[in-house]
């Protein structure tokens, strides 16, 4: 194990055993380094890591301090990571989110208020009847946000926000080159807030898979004939066929006389095939290496028989 990440899985000891709770300080660098038997420079890097992650909090000139070790603020750095997950991958995000968000919804059905009902209500008039695209994007994003936050779990609240990142730009995308992308999403807003109105779970929950499904299935048609399909050539796939030579793989057929793959035929006079020729065995006894009976020795290129 690297020095730094001895030093990382130190102090991550001291923070689970207790002997750190969150908002505590930090013993100086000095003595913290004695106690955990590290160099200053070990433990230095070590911290500006777990700060990276939001485990630990470097004030400048204060010291250093264990974060409140919050979920939302410790999946700030899942968030971070998710960012860069492209392509098909963000279809499997949108697949994750198909588990959780349904829950999520169903939870908040449950415990919604009249109150916070009528706060999406209103969200979702703002928006109006022909809204531009990335106004109902970000319209969308704050509906399920307000939603997931009415479910009272604040894991699964900051899960879902961290997944809705990556499958921004495929909901815009979606609005701009399906036809009557922006109704259905409109319509199936509308659905989902009824039955959390109607306090609901059951119903609630199916229009939310509804909803997400119908994002996941368009985008699944989008990407994956363009990642999954590989170009064929005359019906054989490209991988499995290489270059060919007048229909014939090249690996199958070797250099070529007429046509003929040379591990066929042999050499032969006027390309003739050498097999097609009169075995030798067929042949009486023979003058100069020629059959007697159909060459005999011949004077001036003709056969002494023809003569």
């Amino acid at each position: 194990m690297a020095v730094t990440d001895e030093a990382i899985e130190k102090i991550k000891s001291m923070i689970v055993s207790g002997a750190l709770r969150a908002g505590d300080r930090l013993p100086r660098e000095a003595d913290l380094a004695a106690e955990l038997g590290l160099s200053r420079s070990s433990l230095r890097e070590a911290v500006r890591a777990l700060a990276l992650v939001n485990i630990l909090d470097v004030r400048q000139g204060d010291g250093t301090y264990v974060t409140s070790l919050q979920a939302p603020l410790l999946l700030e750095a899942l968030s971070f990571i998710v960012d860069f997950h492209r392509d098909a991958t963000v279809l499997e995000f949108l697949r994750v989110r198909r588990i959780l968000e349904p829950a999520a919804t169903a939870m908040a059905a449950e415990r919604i208020t009249a109150r916070e009902s009528q706060e999406l209500r209103d969200l979702l008039d703002s928006l109006g009847p022909e809204p531009e695209i990335e106004d109902l994007v970000a319209n969308d994003l704050e509906f399920h946000r307000r939603i997931a936050a009415c479910s009272g779990n604040s894991v699964l609240c900051s899960l879902l926000e961290t997944l809705s990142g990556p499958t921004t730009r495929a909901r815009v995308w979606r609005g701009l080159t399906q036809s009557g992308a922006k109704e259905r999403t409109l319509a199936e807003h509308r659905a989902i807030l009824d039955a959390l109105a109607a306090r609901d779970p059951e119903v609630a929950r199916s229009w939310a898979t509804v909803h997400i499904a119908s994002v996941e299935e368009w985008l699944a048609s989008v990407l994956l004939p363009t990642l999954d399909e590989i170009p064929a050539s005359d019906g054989v796939p490209a991988q499995e066929a290489g270059p060919t030579r007048e229909g014939v793989p090249v690996q199958e057929a070797g250099p070529t006389r007429d046509g003929v793959p040379a591990q066929e035929a042999g050499p032969t006079p006027d390309g003739a095939p050498a097999q097609e020729a009169r075995p030798t065995q067929e042949a009486g006894p023979t003058r100069d290496g020629a059959p007697a009976q159909e060459t005999g020795p011949i004077r001036d290129g003709a056969p002494d028989q023809d003569r």
